[in-house]
This record gives C-alpha cells, sequence and structure tokens, in this order.
C-alpha cells in the first residue's frame, strides 16, 4: 500500500515527505534529551601568546547561576536552566529549548593566571578572559655567536 502511494506520486515529493518525516522524528528523540545530539553549551576558544578567550552561548540563564571553575588545565562551566512556565490554558505543540542542568569541561592547552581570570555575561553570551601564565609564556632566546 505504502509503494502504491509512493509510486503514484511524483518523485521529488516522495524525496520531501521522507525528509520531513525524518526530521519530526529526530525532534520527537531528541525533545526529551537535547543534549543527546551535541554538547551544550556550545563553545568557542581562541588562543594566543598572552591567553585565551572561551565564549559561550547560555541564554536564558541566570549569569549568578552560572559555576566556572579552573582545575589544572581544564575549565568547566556548570549551569540550569529551569522549564518555561505557563499557565495551564496553553498546551505546548513544539519544545525545542531544552531544560535542566549542564556541564561543559574543556582542557586549556597552556597554564592559567587563575588569579588574573575574568567573566562577563552579555546578551546570553558568556565570556571568559583566561591570561597565559608568565612561565608558560613562549620567550625568545638571543643567540650569541663566539
Amino acid at each position: 500500500m505504502l509503494l502504491k502511494r509512493i509510486a503514484d506520486t511524483d518523485m521529488f515529493s516522495s524525496v520531501r515527505n521522507m525528509q520531513r518525516l525524518q526530521q519530526q522524528l529526530n525532534r520527537m528523540l531528541t525533545a526529551d534529551n537535547w543534549q543527546s545530539t551535541q554538547e551544550y553549551p556550545a563553545i568557542n576558544l581562541w588562543t594566543s601568546e598572552n591567553g585565551a578567550i572561551v565564549q559561550s552561548e547560555i541564554p536564558g540563564i541566570d549569569p549568578k547561576e552560572v559555576d566556572i571553575s579552573l582545575v589544572n588545565d581544564t575549565l568547566t562551566i556548570k549551569g540550569s536552566r529551569n522549564p518555561d512556565t505557563l499557565p495551564e490554558e496553553p498546551r505546548c505543540h513544539r519544545q525545542e529549548r531544552g531544560c535542566g542542568q549542564f556541564t561543559r569541561s574543556l582542557q586549556l592547552p597552556f597554564d592559567i593566571e587563575v588569579d588574573k581570570v575574568e567573566a562577563r555575561f552579555s546578551n546570553g553570551v558568556l565570556q571568559i578572559a583566561l591570561p597565559r601564565a608568565e612561565a608558560d609564556k613562549p620567550r625568545k632566546i638571543g643567540v650569541v655567536s663566539e
């Protein structure tokens, strides 16, 4: 019966229908587990000779509820997002924004001056400035000729 229905429609319509079905199944399977397909929160890391900058998008989260820790060369960001609360009348038609606790750890490529780390939160983006330890900075060695 399904083959007859597919054969009766044009090929492009069938492909679009299969893609739509796959998207709906993906949404359905990941609705309760928002971290299943990728790690959350997403992190960007930039490095230079002087240090590193980490940016992470965590919209809708109170910055006071975010815990940032640095142990040896591992940076960890922890927090949680509470579920949206609406009056009883509306029913959820689609839920793509996740909720619950998250933890994300990142190994840094060099030692950090822990006392000089700064974290800022603006427009849902967390930015952490991680200055490189003086002892770990590259040094230029002069060559003496004899």
